[in-house]
């Protein structure tokens, strides 16, 4: 025989596992509060590509005339646009422009192929749109070495020491081969298909006899190799302090900067020392990633918000 309550649901195990489960999430919760609070990010100044400087510029009329608009980011970001003037012939080159996001504003970063007509000749080079913490100085110096990076003082003056670059970004990568066009009147194919590129460098520089020094003290880097259907928000590239078999090498004549003179030199990276207080950022996004004047025109990536994000541990423990 079944007593009157024999049906009713047990009030008291139902209690329990209601208030199990609220202890569980409430512990899960302050476990993502106390992660997040452990990280801070700062934005980059400039980094989220709102504010923008244009000039109208002119070329000459022997190259055709026509009139374009040179953008510049501002503060310590310069890009692959460029201004150049030579035996009275000026010539502009737009491969970096501000796009609209929603209601602000984004970087586009594209590779394109450009034809001047001069005097019934056609010559072709490849731009390839990118954006990089430093300083545009001798243009016309670049075009006549062939080097783009000669006439970049690459790097800005940093001390930090961030666990990740964060930012946003989507990218259209081109399923074709490569091409060579170095302002030349023919274009080259080439093996091997570009890709876009996030680098971060930090190093600690010094100078010695007209000579800059530096050691590699951190890295990032990010291949983009395919195109993304939409936005990629927060995204994050670890920062390494230590070596690894996929590391880029360190380099004694990739980037250059003035030295205490005015020369421009190249910064000459001698080791890794990650346990190193940093001295200069490097940090360039680029449409590609091949030698000059070679990759894929139609490569395009945009990019907004970039951060850095530090541990506050870690940052405590060093003060």
């Amino acid at each position: 025989m079944q007593t009157e309550n024999s049906n009713k649901p047990n009030t008291t195990n139902t209690t329990i596992v209601v208030v199990s489960i609220l202890i569980l999430i409430i512990a899960l919760l302050a476990i993502g509060i106390r992660v997040s609070a452990q990280e801070r990010i700062e934005p980059l100044p400039f980094g989220d590509f709102e504010s923008w400087t244009e000039s109208q510029i002119k070329e000459s009329r022997l190259i055709g005339g026509q009139t374009k608009t040179l953008y510049k980011v501002g503060g310590a970001w310069g890009s692959s646009n460029a201004y150049a003037k030579a035996m009275g012939v000026e010539k502009v080159s737009v491969s970096v422009t501000p796009e609209r996001r929603g209601e602000g504003w984004c970087c586009r970063m594209e590779s394109t192929l450009e034809t001047v007509s001069a005097i019934g000749i056609n010559f072709k080079a490849l731009a390839t749109g990118s954006i990089y913490t430093g300083k545009m100085m001798d243009v016309v110096g670049m075009a006549q070495s062939k080097d783009p990076n000669s006439a970049i003082d690459m790097g800005v003056p940093f001390t930090g020491k961030p666990n990740a670059l964060v930012l946003d970004y989507k990218a259209l990568i081109q399923d074709q081969p490569a091409i060579f066009a170095n302002a030349g009147t023919h274009v080259k194919s080439v093996d091997g298909r570009d890709k876009g590129h996030i680098t971060l460098i930090l190093q600690h520089r010094w100078e010695e006899n007209g000579h800059v020094y530096a050691y590699r003290v951190g890295m990032a880097e990010k291949s983009i190799d395919s195109t993304t259907d939409e936005w990629l928000n927060d995204y994050r590239v670890p920062v390494q302090y230590y070596q690894t078999e996929q590391t880029i090498a360190l380099s004694s004549d990739r980037f250059k900067t003035h030295n205490s003179s005015g020369e421009m030199v190249n910064i000459e990276e001698v080791a890794w020392r990650g346990d190193m207080q940093p001295t200069h950022i490097i940090i360039q996004i680029s449409a590609g990633s091949m030698a000059p004047f070679t990759g894929c025109p139609g490569n395009i990536v945009w990019c907004d918000n970039i951060r850095l994000a530090y541990d506050n541990n870690v940052l405590a423990q060093a003060k």
